[in-house]
């Protein structure tokens, strides 16, 4: 090493030594401090993907899949360039926090395969930039796909994983205790479904007064929604009708008084078409017809959706098969379908 023999070095000598190591300190600093990166790319990302957030409840799923993308991909670019160590982290966040919305935006377009796999990308692009939060916000989105893929024990296991990274305070750890919630009643299992729901309903009590924001967006309404909505599904998987709608209508009441700018229509159409088959259940085809017809005329009516409506219509077939109702309302789904095609392409993978 240069500095090895600095204490035996004449005078001279070693300030020589000490000037030359203070010029290389300056080059480790400058080299540390090296980026390609613009002064205002990272505050672009940041305004990039705060506008994708508000997008995505507002405009066609296909649109906004294709801006997200191709974000993404940039992303991708960014981290194969030189950056600081601090950079890198914030660019590993910025993957990730795309990859997760375009989890949800594949699910939406009916493409599971591509929806878990950029719900995965976002859980370890979570884990790389350190963001305990971002990785949850991938699981609550694997928990959501791998149910209505009818994978209910795949669904649990994201949500718990989920929970082991979320923050006990925040409403995204309501949502995944609902999450799991839900997936227990897909699998049948009562006891589990009531377990994991108590303590959703627990951790909804402990959460502070002032809701955290995600993106410039108050996030308490989805913790609200998990509360109402999923145990009204639940309970119509677990065949407790009475249940079913009584949730339902408080699902639906608490879409319908949110502020516009908080307004989910999809979810909104889900709540219409559990309360459809409460009423089925319950013995009214024709209030469970109306509301169907009202969830597909949605203005965002999503493979989610239409999956949903189906189960509605499979059940009113086998309940009431020679009412005309019934058949128009199948005849709408069809034409939903339909129009939906063709399906997502795949998507390349990216960083």
């Amino acid at each position: 090493m240069k500095l090895a023999g600095l204490a035996m070095a004449a005078p001279a000598t070693a300030a020589q030594i000490l000037q030359q190591a203070a010029a290389e300190a300056m080059e480790f600093t400058q080299q540390a401090e090296s980026t390609s990166l613009g002064s205002g790319t990272l505050d672009h990302l940041d305004l990039a993907v705060t506008e994708f957030n508000h997008a995505y409840s507002l405009k066609p799923p296909k649109a906004v899949f294709d801006a997200v993308m191709d974000y993404r991909r940039k992303v991708n670019g960014l981290l194969k360039a030189k950056h600081t160590h601090q950079q890198e982290r914030e660019l590993l966040a910025f993957a990730g926090w795309l990859s997760e919305l375009l989890a949800w935006l594949a699910h939406d377009l009916g493409d599971a395969r591509t929806g878990l796999a950029f719900a995965t990308d976002a859980f370890v692009h979570g884990q790389q930039a350190g963001h305990g939060q971002l990785c949850a916000w991938a699981m609550d989105a694997s928990a959501s796909i791998n149910l209505y893929e009818q994978r209910p024990a795949k669904a649990r296991s994201a949500a718990l994983r989920g929970l082991t990274e979320a923050p006990a305070d925040h409403p995204l750890t309501v949502r995944l205790h609902a999450q799991a919630a839900r997936a227990a009643a897909a699998d049948g299992d009562t006891e589990g479904f009531t377990s994991a729901f108590h303590s959703a309903q627990d951790a909804h009590r402990l959460l502070p007064p002032r809701s955290p924001r995600r993106f410039g967006m108050d996030v308490m309404p989805l913790a609200d929604y998990a509360l109402t909505s999923y145990p009204a599904t639940s309970f119509i998987w677990l065949g407790q009708a009475e249940q079913a709608r009584r949730h339902a209508e408080h699902a639906l009441a608490t879409y319908e008084a949110a502020p516009e700018t908080s307004r989910a229509p999809s979810r909104e159409a889900i709540a219409r078409i559990d309360l459809a088959i409460a009423h089925a259940q319950l013995g009214d085809p024709d209030d469970a017809v109306s509301l169907g017809h009202q969830a597909l005329g949605s203005a965002r009516v999503v493979d989610s959706v239409r999956h949903r409506a189906g189960d509605l219509t499979s059940f009113l077939t086998r309940r009431y098969p020679r009412q005309s109702a019934v058949e128009g309302l199948r005849e709408h789904l069809a034409a939903l379908d339909a129009a939906a095609r063709p399906a997502l392409p795949a998507a390349p993978s990216g960083a």
